[in-house]
């Protein structure tokens, strides 16, 4: 995984596991790496993963089964679909269409 330098590492790795939920590679129930293992495999300090982790569960995309590990909770998909809709909507569509405006771009 490629870190880009102006968003914290956390919440690119929360995003790359949104996107798996999204492309359905993890379903609901399914196993996600170990924080250790995660670490390792991203060569990334288990402390982010940590903080990763916490940030996905206090949104309700993952949660921890005490001994087992975490996993994809029900219904992650269509929350982070609907999070995504909302934040697109409302910071990146607008700028879109400034953009179009000042580069006279009608329709498409």
């Amino acid at each position: 995984m490629d870190f880009i330098a102006h968003k914290p590492i956390y919440l690119q790795i929360a995003d790359n596991i949104c996107n798996k939920i999204l492309r359905k590679e993890l379903l609901p129930d399914d196993r996600i790496l170990s924080i250790r293992d995660l670490g390792i495999e991203l060569g990334v300090n288990p402390n982010t993963i940590t903080r990763s982790y916490e940030y996905l569960q206090s949104i309700d995309i993952i949660y921890n089964k005490r001994g087992l590990g975490f996993f994809v909770s029900e219904g992650a998909r269509e929350k982070i679909i609907a999070v995504e809709k909302e934040r697109f909507l409302k910071t990146e569509l607008p700028e879109i269409l400034k953009k179009m405006e000042l580069l006279g771009i009608k329709n498409v």
